[in-house]
């Protein structure tokens, strides 16, 4: 029987792949042919992304009309066959995947028009948006992907390319090893996906996401062993691709890049990537009470241990990155209760406010930049300290950061409040069952209270109080172009309605995003017994409630404490060293020291005194190359002194031998 889909839009699918890799291809041609040629460069870079988007939104369209539920596998051709294992580069097509692309085609469209403005006046802009091109066809592969293998290509292709960008300005060596300080990190986890991958096949004989999905409850249990090694595993992945603890330091560095890039990141590519997975492999997450509980655990815990850090961060991009760490760890808590939905919902919401907060603090590094280059200050363009007042300057940026802020926040009726809040409902009421998700949603309900905090402090610190740029630069502080505003103005009201596609059940037009999601999750939510988790009507309205007191408390104490400061702060170059647990916080519990300590610098010295001296210079060279030469070379010169030239002699040695020959013979 044909898929409701065969015969639509939906066999284009792999074009959603393949536009933005053309861009890539011709932007990269650019860089070295004609690098200066920007118009091209920029008619190419967004040219292909809104492409992409508008095709998006037509398979979401087509799939509104064909009202199916079963996934539609789009087959591209044979990539690799050995023995029974045949795997396929093929594309599904699904509620989750095409929900991901409008995601990553639409907000990424959004950065890519940003990007414009940011990035004009680089000398390597033809080279950002090949880079850029190629970041949104390797996530686009990563959600599209039939199979575990072709989702491992999308993996590890926004991997390279997180390496590309984030050490872009590459001549900056801090720059340089913030990128391949992602890339190790993520390897960590990379390796738990492969060894997942090994596990499914030998358990399951299909690494198909439709086969495995009917193949896995058959074949082991609610809580089978196996099914926790392979869910554990895929959480290790989870846990380098977005940072979770202990896999986070990398995120934080990954600011050495352009900010737009930061927006890309963070938003609507890579460390959402890891959420996603989760939600794609929610058979075997469901299926294992130890996994859920790991998961849920460990994104609680890294939700209120990042937010405690962005407590005292004076760059802006900072706050935002350890912003991401724990919202991120929302999310996780939500796929960790079974919520697929809910967590799924923030992943959307978030990418609204989060795009929009680091664009937003692109445009306030931009004018801050452009300031201080007037008047050749050395000021840091990215430190709080040395901004204040921006609010006149940059009455949009401000309006549409405020906006963001207060989602992040959870203030009603704006998106984050309604993704936070069903999240924290859902641990909430998976804590009738187990005690153990009161704590997850006691945490979730702290960090939110210190997010509200954090971030108003960001917008007191960077937009209120006396300008602290001096007197010459702020002259030279303007609003951003157009093509750098509209894009924050999109968000803005994105962030606004975002909540609408997953209204409480109590609300009209409640629960779009999870029913649309339902045939992705039924198996892992049905094997959770996800379906038994609800709460009483009085006790939703209580947690909202309480939900609503903490980001407005938050808020409260923020303005109340620290908007007087701004009056009598200085500059960044005469603030007073932090001191105390302050200093802790700012020094982010020096975890970047501890692992250089504990981990870095001992692998260094054993593979210098060991690997290095002992084994390759003084085994493999000093032994076996140097001592078989040393062997060759002695018996070389022993064989010469047989080499006399003298008959006699010759004659005499072959008459010896003779004898020994014959002596032995006659034994």
């Amino acid at each position: 029987m044909n898929h409701p889909l065969a015969g639509t839009v939906a066999d284009l699918a792999w074009l959603l792949v393949a536009l933005p890799f053309l861009g890539f291809l011709l932007n990269g041609l650019i860089a070295f042919v004609k690098p200066a040629a920007r118009g091209a460069v920029t008619g190419i870079g967004v040219g292909v992304i809104a492409l992409a988007f508008g095709l998006t939104a037509a398979i979401f369209g087509a799939m509104l009309g064909a009202h199916s539920g079963e996934p539609y596998v789009v087959e591209l051709w044979t990539w690799m066959t050995a023995g029974n294992l045949e795997i396929n580069a093929a594309l599904q097509v699904d509620q989750l995947s095409i929900a991901m692309a409008l995601v990553i085609t639409g907000v990424g469209l959004l950065i890519h028009i940003f990007s414009i403005g940011y990035m004009g006046g680089d000398p390597g802009y033809a080279r950002y948006f090949a880079y850029l091109n190629l970041f949104v066809a390797f996530m686009l592969v990563l959600v599209l992907g039939a199979s575990f293998p072709v989702v491992f290509v999308g993996w590890e292709g926004v991997g390279l390319c997180s390496y590309l960008l984030i050490g872009f300005w590459f001549t900056d060596a801090a720059k340089a090893a913030a990128g391949l300080k992602a890339f190790v990190v993520n390897r960590i986890g990379d390796a738990g996906f492969l060894l997942a991958m090994f596990l499914i096949w030998k358990t399951l004989g299909s690494l198909d996401f439709v086969a495995v999905n009917e193949l896995a409850p058959r074949a082991m249990g609610v809580g089978d062993p196996r099914v926790t090694a392979i869910a554990l595993l895929l959480f290790l992945a989870c846990c380098g691709k977005s940072a979770q603890i202990p896999l986070f330091t990398w995120l934080p560095d990954a600011m050495a890049g352009p900010t737009p890039v930061s927006a890309l990141i963070h938003a609507a590519t890579m460390v959402t990537g890891g959420v996603f997975l989760v939600v794609r492999a929610n058979i075997f997450f469901g299926m294992s009470p130890v996994a859920m509980a790991v998961v849920s655990g460990v994104g609680a815990l890294t939700a209120l241990f990042a937010a405690t850090i962005g407590l005292k961060q004076w760059d802006i991009k900072k706050v935002l990155a350890y912003s991401t760490v724990s919202q991120l760890g929302y999310m996780f808590v939500g796929v960790g209760t079974a919520a697929y939905a809910a967590g799924l919902f923030h992943v959307i919401t978030h990418a609204f406010f989060k795009a929009l907060l680091f664009l937003g603090a692109g445009s306030v590094i931009h004018a801050m930049h452009h300031a201080l280059h007037h008047t050749h200050s050395h000021a840091d363009p990215q430190d709080m300290r040395n901004m204040g007042g921006l609010k006149q300057y940059l009455p949009w940026t401000w309006r549409t950061m405020l906006v963001a802020t207060l989602a992040i926040a959870g203030i009603p009726p704006l998106s984050g409040f309604f993704s936070k809040d069903e999240i924290l409902a859902a641990a909430f009421a998976r804590g009738h069952d187990a005690p153990f998700y009161y704590v997850v949603w006691f945490f979730g309900v702290v960090a939110a209270f210190i997010t509200a905090f954090y971030m108003t402090r960001m917008m007191i610190y960077t937009f209120h109080g006396p300008n602290r740029t001096g007197q010459h630069e702020r002259e030279h502080l303007h609003e951003p172009k157009g093509v750098m505003t509209v894009p924050l103005v999109i968000l803005a009201v994105l962030t606004a309605v975002g909540g609408v596609i997953n209204l409480p059940h109590f609300l009209p037009g409640s629960g779009a995003l999870h029913h649309w999601l339902e045939p992705v999750v039924r198996g892992g939510a049905a094997a959770a017994g996800a379906e038994q988790m609800h709460l009483a009507l009085s006790t939703e309205f209580i947690l909202i409630g309480l939900a609503v007191l903490v980001g407005a408390g938050g808020i409260w104490l923020a303005w109340t404490k620290l908007m007087p400061k701004t009056e009598t702060m200085v500059p960044a170059g005469q603030a007073a060293p932090e001191t105390g647990f302050g200093r802790i916080l700012y020094e982010k519990y020096r975890v970047d020291e501890i692992y250089d300590a504990v981990i870095v610098r001992p692998i260094v010295w054993i593979s210098r005194n060991v690997f290095w001296k002992v084994l390759d210079a003084g085994l493999v060279d000093g032994v076996l190359v140097n001592g078989s030469a040393f062997v060759a070379r002695t018996t070389g010169w022993l064989t010469t002194r047989f080499q006399t030239g003298q008959l006699g002699t010759y004659a005499v040695i072959f008459v010896l031998g003779v004898v020994a020959l014959l002596a032995t013979m006659v034994k």
